[in-house]
Order: structure tokens, then sequence, then C-alpha cells
């Protein structure tokens, strides 16, 4: 490879010998000791920058480093562990009876009333919540549903009658309990749902129906098997008038755990992964309650059935109750983000140890993390988990601002809303790709159960359709985005519409033209070396993703302007081309905010070596990025093909920086072999090879060592012609 970058410094391309993992930082490791890397090649000063690997650890733990930590003592013991190769009943049992120790420690209480026995704790109590994953998804999911869902529903939605008399149960596990709000016809489209609750003032109660198949609950954790209560989403209807979807506490089984009158269910059985939790469907054929299981925060029925909310606006209302509930997506956007640190720590250690043929030696194999394309295949995801990581800890800031209280605007909440329906969907698909891409690197070894990435792939493959599909989501923020972009031009008159239309037209000229290089007026030259040099430069980098964000959201309005003059079929028609557009301009919006967090982050690190690795891995994320959508960049004129060249180069060249660096910056996650619980990441590997290395040291020693055939053939040849 070429280095074509300019630094301050001169730089050299160096050799370096064997090496050990702890000699680029200050940890101490998975299994403190050393791993014989093999030679390979770094650029820059020999010695190079150190991480501290325990600074940077505490920075990775984020805001609520101790209660992580106090997580991950619980989560490293045996009892919470997953076992693979479980009948499905036995698993759903050890999930249950693990719910209970959960409780009994009062490990998922955080967020309930402190007069309650809970903390009041919002973030902390998502951030213990994430750490679950590592022990086993499926009790990270099972507990989400009791406390994160069923729990959190009656303490948002409902008021303090709800909560003095249904959330001691809840909390305790006495009440095991389902959210059921999905339906088999209605998934992402809640509004839409067909369950009914009709109030009969006569009996001072509503009547919980489900009129068609289509209209069962579906999915539903807790519904096949433990839950005996259910908070269920339905329209309500008083006075034969609708006023949009609520939620109601119903009791679906009773002691002996069969069904209740009127309520019905199936097994969803056997799926995909997560089969520890008991998903099923229920149904409710004009199922009574009570007045006042009503969860009534934001909309109330009085006993002659008159309704009255705080907020007016339906369409408000309904997206504020669902707001309450946007926990669940702050969670599994930090818990799909330590599965792929998890996977990454298993892939990058064994690729430390594993030997595979003999490159550039007579006699030892290499180690396969010094092959350039299998760390294409791993450093790049483990910059995104990283970026990912610090941009989850700011939005568990944000989240716990609102829910405390401390910043709760209604500006607030749409930006958490916004926040979560970006961030939720990249890193569930990142985590799907990372384990997927860890379970080829590792072979056939990666595919072993025992070594973990095949079991939490299948866990966390429903990860990006939990809390609303992954593309209906991005579609939410893009939706804003527009909103957002529109309000611009709310007060414009004529003439500055007709200005916007002129500057957008030359824009699109002045880029296209090939004359604007990364945004700025400035000839590449022919230098690969000064094109590297700009991409280095964070302004370049934000100016790169931040412009392709504005682009695309300006092209869309731009072509969606006359859809609020067409008939609402053709409006929907027009929406509708521009959906993947869309979609995309929310994806590259995610994406933005997630290398600003990055770069926050390393701007915030004050150990020099740390800061300047953080740097080159923060430089790999959005350099990656770029180098994902270069087509983009070349159509629009945002890059030559001068320096769509130096982004791969540049990109290559921080993967080799960044290669002696690989095993601190997992070790730097802070998991240990009992959170990892993969024999390959385990050392056993590198004492295979070890052992392997010395038989055939010995063997040569001993001149006992075979002769390769072809060596054999040559030595006859000279014997036989001597002298040819």
């Amino acid at each position: 490879m070429v280095d074509t970058a300019q630094s301050a410094a001169n730089t050299t391309e160096t050799d370096i010998g064997p090496t050990r993992a702890s000699d680029a930082g200050t940890g101490t490791g998975l299994t403190d000791v050393s791993v014989d890397t093999g030679p390979i090649r770094v650029f820059g000063d020999p010695s190079g920058p150190a991480v501290d690997v325990d600074s940077l650890r505490r920075q990775l733990l984020g805001t609520w480093a101790d209660v992580r930590l106090a997580a991950r003592e619980m989560t490293a013991k045996p009892e919470f562990h997953g076992i693979p190769g479980l009948s499905m009943a036995d698993h759903r049992t050890r999930a249950f009876e693990q719910m209970q120790r959960l409780a009994d420690n009062g490990h998922v209480h955080r967020a309930f009333p402190a007069h309650l026995g809970g903390q009041d704790d919002h973030g902390g109590n998502i951030a213990g919540f994430e750490e679950l994953v590592t022990a086993d998804p499926s009790l990270q999911i099972k507990a989400g549903v009791q406390w994160g869902l069923f729990g959190a529903a009656v303490l948002h939605l409902g008021t303090a009658v709800h909560h003095d008399t249904l959330l001691p149960g809840i909390m305790s596990l006495e009440v095991p309990g389902a959210f059921a709000m999905t339906e088999i016809g209605h998934g992402s489209d809640v509004a839409s749902i067909g369950t009914t609750a009709t109030y009969d003032p006569q009996d001072q109660e509503f009547v919980i129906h489900t009129p068609f198949r289509a209209a069962w609950k579906e999915y539903i954790g807790n519904a096949a098997k433990d839950g005996i209560a259910a908070v269920v989403f339905a329209q309500l209807i008083t006075g034969g008038v609708n006023h949009g979807v609520h939620a109601f506490y119903v009791p679906i089984r009773d002691a002996s755990g069969a069904f209740l009158p009127g309520v019905g269910g199936e097994d969803d059985d056997l799926k995909g992964g997560l089969n520890g939790i008991d998903n099923g469907r229920l149904h409710f054929d004009h199922v009574r309650i009570p007045r006042t299981n009503l969860l009534n925060r934001y909309g109330d029925v009085a006993v002659d059935g008159s309704y009255t909310s705080p907020i007016a606006s339906p369409g408000r209302r309904f997206f504020t109750m669902l707001g309450t509930l946007v926990q669940g997506r702050v969670s599994l956007d930090g818990s799909a983000t330590q599965a792929s640190a998890l996977a990454l720590t298993i892939a990058i250690t064994y690729a430390s140890q594993r030997r595979q043929f003999t490159a550039g030696s007579d006699t030892d194999e290499e180690v396969i993390l010094d092959y350039q394309r299998h760390q294409r295949r791993l450093l790049p995801r483990l910059a995104t988990t990283y970026a990912q990581t610090f941009a989850h800890d700011e939005f568990l800031v944000k989240f716990d601002a609102v829910f405390s209280g401390a910043a709760d605007t209604d500006e607030d909440r749409q930006d958490l809303e916004t926040l979560a329906a970006a961030l939720k969907p990249l890193s569930t698909w990142h985590a799907i790709d990372t384990l997927q891409e860890a379970r080829e690197a590792c072979g056939g070894a990666g595919f072993m159960a025992a070594n973990r990435l095949v079991g939490l792939r299948a866990d966390l493959d429903i990860y990006a359709t939990f809390e609303g599909d992954n593309n209906v989501l991005l579609q939410l923020v893009a939706k804003r985005l527009l909103t957002d972009y529109s309000r611009k031009f709310a007060k414009a008159d004529a003439g500055a519409l007709a200005r916007y239309v002129v500057k957008q037209a030359t824009g699109r000229a002045y880029h296209g033209s090939g004359l604007r290089r990364l945004s700025q007026a400035v000839a590449d030259r022919g230098s690969t070396a000064r094109s590297v040099g700009a991409l280095r430069d964070p302004a370049v980098q934000r100016q790169l993703l931040t412009d392709r964000v504005e682009t695309m959201i300006a092209d869309v309005a731009s072509v969606l302007r006359p859809a609020t003059h067409l008939p609402k079929k053709e409006a929907a028609d027009l929406f509708n081309s521009q959906q993947n557009a869309l979609i995309e301009a929310a994806r590259a919006h995610g994406e933005l905010l997630q290398w600003e967090a990055f770069t926050r982050a390393v701007e915030s690190t004050t150990h020099e070596g740390t800061k300047q690795v953080l740097t080159w891995l923060r430089d790999l994320f959005g350099l990656g990025l770029v180098e994902k959508r270069v087509a983009w960049y070349l159509i629009h004129g945002r890059l030559s093909a001068q320096r769509a060249l130096a982004v791969t180069a540049y990109t290559d060249r921080l993967i080799a920086r960044l290669r002696p660096h690989a095993l601190d910056l997992v070790n730097a996650f802070g998991y240990t072999q009992d959170h990892l619980r993969a024999p390959i990441a385990s050392g056993i590997e590198r004492e295979r090879q070890d052992e392997a290395r010395d038989y055939y040291r010995r063997l040569r020693e001993s001149g006992a060592e075979p002769v390769p055939e072809k060596a054999h053939k040559g030595d006859r040849k000279k014997k036989d012609h001597p002298g040819q």
C-alpha cells in the first residue's frame, strides 16, 4: 500500500516484529496474557501512540458507568446466562426464573417511583437494562416486556391511582404482564388498529373486542404462557365517537393460568430467535373491564360517558401517548450496540491468535488479522460501533432529561422521538451485519453455538422490526427533516422562493461542473497527498456528511412542493415516488449524528495517545460513510475522481495504523470471559497455535522433518544431472 498522506512529522513505513497486545496500552486485556501477532506493518513513529485502555473503558461506559459496572457484575453470574440448545419449554422456564431474580434484587426498578421502591432514575434504568443482552437476549427482552413496556405503560399512561394499585405487583413480578399493541393486520400503523374499547355508561364499563381476525394482538411477549394481565391498546369509543387509540389494563388469566371468559389466544411457538420468550396472540370477545381501568393520563371518560383530554388535537394526543413509550427504542439502540461490541471482541481476539498460510515466512503462518482483507472486514465495523456507543450515551442523556422533567417541552419530546427513530435503525442493522461478518470472520469456529455468534445473530434479527420497522422509523425522521426544511419558507414571499430556486439551480450546475471540490473551490492539482490532507480535516468530513443530507432533503422538497395543491391520491402517489430518497436522507442524517457524537468524544479525550487513535478511528468511520456513497458524491460533484480515490487510499492507511491497536480497542469495551463465554476468545486458540508452532519447530531442529515433494524432486534432478 502507498502512503500518500502528509503529516506534520516525517513518517516512515516500518516493519515491526512480534508484538505484545499489552505493549499498545495500559489495559490488562481479557486474559492478561501476551499475544504474539507476528510481523505487522504500521506507518509513522515506530513507537506509535499508546492507548490508555482503562481511561478509554471508562469513557465508553458513559454517563451511567457505575450502573453499567454493577449490571455487568450481575450478568457475569452463570445463573443469568443463556444455555445454547435448551428446548423452547426449558428456555422459557429458565427466563422466567431469571426474571424473578431481577425483581428480587431490584435491578429493573430504577425507573419506577421512589415511594414504591424505585429510584426515579430513567437513564440509569435503561443503561442497566441494556447490559442484559450479554447474559441472554431472551432475558433482556422478556424483562423489557414486563418492566419496560407493560410496567412503563402503567407508569407513563396511568395516573397516581394506577401507580399505587398496579405497579407494586408489576415490579415484584407477582403480576406478569403483556403489552398488547401490535395486531396481525396493523404493525407499525398503530393508529389504525382494529381492537375497540366501547364505553357502556349503564354499567360504567369498557367492552374490549376484536371484531375480526386481523385485529388479534400478535407477537405479544408473555401472552402465550406467563402473562396474567395486559395493557391493551384499542380504539376508545364513547357516545358513538371514536377518540382514537388509548391504553387499558385488562386481566387475561386466572390463578391457574387459564384464560378468563372472553379472552383467548394462541402460542406463537418456535421463532427464529428469542425462544425464552413466550410470544403469542390474544383476542377479546366483548370482555368487560371497569371504567377506571382506562389508563387516563391523556384522555378520560366520565361516568356519564363524556370524554375529556388535556390535549385537544387527536393526532397530537396519539403521538404524545406513544412518545411516552420511546424508551423501547432507546434501549434497543443501546443493546444492539452492546451486541456489536461483544461480537467484535470475540472476532478480533480470535483473529489476533488464529494463524493461516505462510505468506511472509517459510515456517510461521500469519495471524489472520494481519491480512488486509480481514482488517477491512472488522475494523470499519469497530469504528461504527464506537460511533454508536458515543451517540447512544448522548441519546440516553437526552432521554433522561425528558423523562426526569429537566427538559420536557414539546420540542424536547419531538427531538427525542426523532433521535430514537434515527438511531435505532442504524444500530440494529449494524448489529445484524456485524454479527454475521464476525461469524464469517471466525470461519467454522464462528458457526459453533458455544462461541455465541450464531445465537446472538438469530436473537437480534428481530431488533430490526422491534418497536417499529426500521424503514418506517426512518420515514418518520425524513418527515421531521422535511418539516424543519419547510419552516424556512413558511413566511417567504414569491421573490424569496424564486431566488431560492435560482440558487438551487446554480448550485447544481456549480457542483456538477466539477468546479467545486469537497464544497471548497480548491483544485486537486493531481496530488493524492493533498486530497488526503483535506479529508483528514474534521470540518471537511462534517461538510461532506452534512451537505449530503441537506441536498437530498432539498431535492425531495422541491419535487414534493406541488403536493399541497394536488388531489389526495395524486399527492400520495407523488410522496410515494420519493419514499426511497427520503429514507436514504434520514439514514444519512442518523449517520451524521453519530459522526458528530464521535467527534465530541474525541475532542473530550485528554490522553494524547488515546486521542490520536480515536481520531484515526473517527476518520475511518466518517470516510467509510463517504466511501459507501462515493457514487452520490461523484454524481453530485462533491468529490473529484482524484479525491474519491484518496478516500479509499486514506481508509486503507487508517486501517493499517489501527491494526496494532485493535486488541486494545476491543478490550476497552470491558467484557470479561464471563461475559463473552466464547471459547475461541478465551486463549484456547493461542494455545493450539503455540502447540502447533512448537511441534514444527522441534521437528525442524531434530532433522526428522520430511522434505516437501517439490524440494525432493529438485534435489533428485540435481543429483541425476549434475552441472545443469
